[in-house]
């Protein structure tokens, strides 16, 4: 009994010394993220990141348990052939999401959790796209070195045996204590015997961040997002449902007060529109906003000439949850992707959609594969039947990591306008790959590869713009310029804040005159806003708000993986969804968002579960 016990607790102890070391390994790795701590800060980091270790390490000791319980009634080999694969298969998955974590926090600036694989399998090439062919051979070595050096302390510590274990007299007895220890890891799993079971906010201990980031173990992580991505209607309950609706109310677009108008930023009713979006730009790459000079010259040209909207922000960090927001006014999530559900984007309500019932003939123009999370689905159920991508470019053209560069992309699309017979009123949508990781561009003006490539991406819109302007159908024309999402720059962000930041500019010869406005709002307010200019009818879009609508709420909404802000002029409130605090709280009147975020986030959720 005394041996099976000690193999059950050194079992257990070992999983957790591995999940505590891989913190320390984490904070060396990103060096940079933290140059200011102390080695105090390195033990704090790993005490408070030790109910995730407790808790993974209770799932991984189970099975070895009941193994364990097996040998008292049989010495069969087989046994140890199943504890050999057993480890074996626990020493690669460990490799695998530690190193892929360790990748990828950099890009995306939190710890691994399910999105990855919905990125993997929709599109392994554009998955993979982001980093150099070295950058992967380093990551697959990297694991197999880790796997092999797991697999050598399992081998050692528990698997291989001087004097393998007998089966025992009292054979009940041991089952018994074995059982007893086996069953007692449901402690460590659920965290203890509180309401409140194991959760990311349970290693949540630091005002600052990154060092809570260093806490997280990332196979708990993982594994509690990838158990999470279905019951939406359990999600982000803050609230009675009363409550949130009745607040929810307060943040929809309003009708127009008999003494209000709204302003007209068109000089027509009907105006052929180009969307352009753009991979990943931010304000901090333009002068106008104080950011980066001789970067984005076009588009600080732009926002002289067009109508700028000041306060704008992204609504979520990748292009997926980007795109549903611009073109169905529907926000991000947090947890998951409505893309991963075409039988959920088959019901959004679309700008396409709108305009295409109204006489509009719509295309969709990008340079990559638009396949690529559920891409071609959601565009297709937008009510877009002709979609160019990278298969309708010639492979000599498809030199880029994504497949065909930015300028080949506005090439393609400048050489259909002047060819084919346009019918008009027309839509474009065109969307930009050039300034995304590897950031691998055929230009050379700066010496910074990020900031090259979107100087590159802003020299293409800069080109395209300037030849439409020389047709006839540039008087008639409403360009719309916004990012998909903010990307890598700057980085690292220091405010939550700035890692949403992204500019709004309309120009084109259908604009009326240069105006700035600086009213709050995201990417899902497009859609109301725009229909309304147009004189359509925008009700569907429940989530957006006519942004020129003096009666109407103004804020902007944004999520990401681990926390949702709710910016209006006089509070900018970001709340820790893992830790469930606030993590910022700025403005005149500090909290005033609070509950509205959240009722905004349950009611977000609510809708998502019934579509």
């Amino acid at each position: 009994m005394k041996k099976r016990i000690i193999q059950f607790l050194t079992t257990y102890f070992l999983f957790v010394l591995l999940f505590v070391l891989q913190k320390p390994i984490f904070m060396v790795y990103y060096h940079d993220l933290y140059t200011n701590v102390s080695l105090g800060d390195y033990f704090r980091v790993m005490w408070h990141g030790l109910p995730l270790d407790l808790s993974l390490a209770g799932y991984l000791t189970a099975i070895p348990g009941l193994l364990l319980i097996a040998s008292a009634w049989t010495n069969s080999s087989i046994l140890r052939r199943i504890r050999q694969g057993y480890f074996g298969v626990i020493a690669f998955v460990m490799a695998c999401i530690f190193i892929i974590d360790l990748g990828l926090y950099g890009f995306w600036g939190f710890r691994l959790d399910a999105t990855p694989v919905f990125y993997f399998f929709s599109s392994p090439k554009d998955a993979m796209a982001s980093v150099s062919f070295w950058f992967v051979l380093l990551g697959i070595l990297s694991m197999l070195i880790y796997a092999a050096i797991l697999y050598f302390i399992f081998y050692y510590v528990l698997i291989r045996e001087k004097k393998p274990l007998k089966i025992p007299y009292r054979r009940q007895n041991v089952s018994l204590a074995l059982l007893l220890l086996t069953a007692a890891l449901f402690i460590p799993i659920r965290g203890g015997f509180s309401v409140s079971t194991m959760n990311l906010s349970k290693v949540y201990f630091s005002q600052d961040q990154r060092m809570n980031h260093a806490a997280i173990n990332p196979a708990f992580s993982f594994m509690y997002s990838a158990t999470h991505q279905n019951n939406f209607d359990k999600q982000y309950r803050f609230m009675d449902p009363k409550i949130a609706d009745e607040l929810f109310a307060e943040m929809v677009d309003k009708p127009v007060a008999a003494t209000d108008s709204i302003p007209q930023l068109l000089n027509t009713q009907r105006p052929n529109i180009i969307f352009i979006i753009l991979e990943s730009f931010s304000t901090h790459l333009m002068e106008t906003f104080g950011g980066q000079p001789n970067v984005a010259v076009n588009m600080d040209k732009f926002a002289k000439e067009g109508v700028l909207f000041s306060n704008f922000y992204g609504s979520s960090f990748r292009t997926d949850r980007g795109l549903a927001s611009i073109i169905s006014g529907y926000p991000g999530q947090p947890s998951t992707s409505i893309m991963k559900y075409p039988e959920k984007t088959d019901k959004l309500p679309s700008i396409p959609r709108s305009l295409k019932n109204a006489g509009y003939n719509l295309e969709y123009y990008y340079g990559g594969d638009a396949d690529f999370t559920n891409m071609r689905s959601y565009l297709v159920s937008s009510g877009i039947e002709k979609i160019i991508s990278d298969k309708d470019f010639p492979l000599s053209e498809r030199t880029g990591k994504w497949g065909a560069q930015d300028h080949v992309l506005f090439q393609r699309l400048m050489k259909d306008l002047k060819e084919e017979k346009q019918e008009e009123p027309f839509l474009k949508l065109v969307q930009t790959s050039s300034s995304h990781e590897p950031f691998e561009v055929p230009f050379h003006r700066l010496d910074d590869k990020i900031l090259n490539s979107f100087a590159y991406a802003d020299s293409c819109v800069g080109d395209f713009v300037k030849q439409y302007q020389e047709t006839p159908l540039w008087k008639n024309t409403l360009f719309v310029l916004v990012p998909d999402h903010q990307g890598a720059y700057p980085y690292p962000i220091e405010n939550p804040l700035d890692g949403q930041t992204i500019p709004l500019i309309l120009i084109g010869g259908a604009i009326k005159q240069p105006l700035v406005v600086d009213t709050y709002a995201s990417q899902i307010d497009i859609a109301a806003t725009l229909l309304a200019q147009l004189g359509l009818p925008h009700d569907e879009f429940t989530f957006s708000k006519n942004i020129m609508n003096p009666a109407s709420p103004h804020f902007a909404y944004f999520t990401r993986p681990n926390y949702f802000g709710m910016i209006t002029a006089d509070n900018q409130l970001v709340y820790n969804l893992d830790a469930n605090t606030v993590q910022l709280d700025e403005g005149t009147a500090k909290g005033a968002n609070l509950e509205k975020g959240k009722a905004f986030l349950q009611k977000l959720y609510d809708d998502l579960a019934k579509r």
